[in-house]
């Protein structure tokens, strides 16, 4: 052996360099020929220079992280980034992983490198295949199921983000970003049953619907309209949107845009698998007012010698025709999987061009809480399930008196120590709003007023005389638009003295 040894040292030392590797590269072709195996090997960077990174190798990487590698690999390299609390994994240098793809054995091993006279590294996957069949024949679908695996595995274990404009879209980063750990989620969300499970339906059909966009002539994006009182859940809902699909969040803030380039230059920015999200619509820039006032001004506008742009909106800023592109323009078709989200707390306010079939595909009103999200929020703030006072609250919901869900709740979080106080101050708060309601009614009507019937107090005094006075009290007038009225608050009036009985008597059954 040290003969062999020492000849070989004397030959490479002798010998030319071409003709070394000439030797070198006929023994390797040799090895492969004698091999049952074929090798294919995926560096980190494509080329030589070391700045394009090589998609593949990264699929690779993710695509060994999604399968259980500890099983057949020895020794595996951890690693925590900052920003996220998921413990990612390589494999060793010059270590092998086993996997299998429709009956064959395959493997990977990942060979690490140092450059002579660098501290750089030069990385890469070696992918061993049988050669008993075709090779390439293999090697296509597998790396097709490489790639779909690892990116599904990217987009449920990738740390997401929330995004917001920075005020420079025309440079490079327009765009800065958080770490996105909203904890609302459809199960946490007070909606109606109904509601959610149509929402949940539409966005799964979405988010795999690749090939049916794609068929039909249809830019892969879907665009949501969310409107409803303060209160109602809209940042909510979008949230748990997000955490559904595992998307990112672009928050977009129209009043730091400067103009339409701007624009365009932050929709080219956002990634895919992302939503979009413009807040109260209405009120973010003059975009959704009436084009008749909008000409009209720009008319008085050219009288005092402004420059004003053809479509009626001012130069050097966003106009509804750039924002009208945002939503479903050319510029529309350069990324895939988006969802467009405007929000509104009036939706007559919004122009009718922004809300179309086509832009705002989906049309969702929040308003206030229905009996089962009412239940929905006791469970989650108090733990409680079920409770004698729920038939109470239904009533309450039925009469007109249901609140939004944060109102709700607020009452229920602070009285969160006594689920029996916390349910009574909801109903109190439902009833004061029936109350208040009857009276706006009382005090608008011109006949009531003819009547004497003007403040609360003259309200509080009815609901302790007893119902069969009624018709026989001072206030009472006649008229078929009177009993017609009149019978309505009467019904509402009976309504909360009987539910003022209901609460007393169970307080007095439960001692409170």
């Amino acid at each position: 052996m040290w003969s062999l040894l020492g000849l070989l040292t004397v030959l490479q030392n002798i010998l030319p360099s071409q003709l070394l590797s000439l030797l070198h590269s006929f023994y390797e072709s040799l090895q492969d020929f004698l091999s049952p195996y074929s090798y294919f090997e995926i560096p980190e960077f494509n080329g030589y220079c070391g700045v394009d990174h090589n998609d593949l190798y990264r699929h690779v990487n993710l695509y060994l992280n999604s399968i259980n590698s500890s099983a057949t690999c020895r020794r595996l390299t951890l690693s925590r980034s900052k920003s996220s609390n998921r413990i990612a994994f390589t494999v060793a240098p010059n270590h092998t992983v086993h996997d299998s793809f429709d009956r064959h054995r395959l493997s990977w091993t990942h060979h690490v490198e140092t450059v002579q006279d660098s501290i750089d590294e030069k990385r890469s996957f070696t992918l061993k295949l049988p050669k008993r069949h075709h090779p390439l024949a293999l090697l296509t679908p597998y790396l097709d199921h490489v790639t779909s695996r690892a990116e599904e595995f990217e987009r449920v274990s990738r740390e997401r983000r929330l995004f917001t404009n920075n005020g420079h879209g025309s440079y490079e980063s327009g765009w800065a970003s958080v770490p996105f750990r909203h904890p609302s989620t459809f199960e946490t969300l007070a909606l109606e049953p109904d509601l959610k499970t149509q929402i949940m339906e539409d966005l799964r059909a979405f988010s795999e619907g690749r090939e049916f966009y794609h068929k039909i002539g249809r830019a892969w994006k879907r665009g949501y309209l969310l409107y409803g009182p303060p209160g109602s859940g809209k940042s909510s809902l979008i949230a748990a949107m997000a955490n559904f699909l595992r998307y990112d969040v672009y928050d977009l803030e129209l009043t730091k845009v400067s103009d339409n380039s701007e624009l365009r230059a932050l929709l080219i920015q956002t990634t895919n698998r992302s939503i979009i999200v413009i807040e109260d619509i209405d009120c973010s820039v003059d975009l959704t007012g009436d084009r008749l006032s909008k000409m009209s001004r720009k008319a008085t506008r050219s009288e005092k010698g402004r420059h004003v742009s053809d479509d009626g909106e001012d130069n050097g800023r966003v106009t509804l025709s750039g924002l009208l592109n945002f939503t479903d323009g050319l510029w529309s078709c350069c990324g895939e999987e988006r969802i467009i989200v405007f929000t509104t707390n009036h939706r007559d306010n919004v122009d009718p061009a922004l809300v179309r079939c086509g832009r705002m595909d989906v049309h969702v009103s929040l308003g206030a809480c229905g009996a089962h999200a009412f239940k929905a929020l006791v469970a989650k703030y108090l733990g409680v399930g079920s409770h004698v006072l729920f038939d109470v609250a239904e009533s309450c919901i039925r009469s007109g008196g249901a609140l939004t869900p944060a109102q709700i709740g607020e009452i229920l979080l602070r009285n969160r120590r006594d689920a029996d106080v916390a349910i009574k101050a909801v109903i109190s708060a439902m009833q004061a709003k029936i109350l208040g309601a009857n009276v706006d009614f009382i005090e608008g009507s011109r006949e009531y007023e003819e009547a004497g019937v003007k403040t609360p107090e003259s309200v509080d005094r009815r609901l302790v005389e007893s119902p069969e006075n009624w018709e026989t009290s001072p206030g009472r007038i006649g008229g078929k638009k009177r009993k017609e009225n009149g019978s309505t608050w009467e019904r509402k009036v009976k309504f909360l003295v009987r539910l003022k009985s209901l609460t007393k008597s169970d307080s007095g059954r439960r001692g409170v």
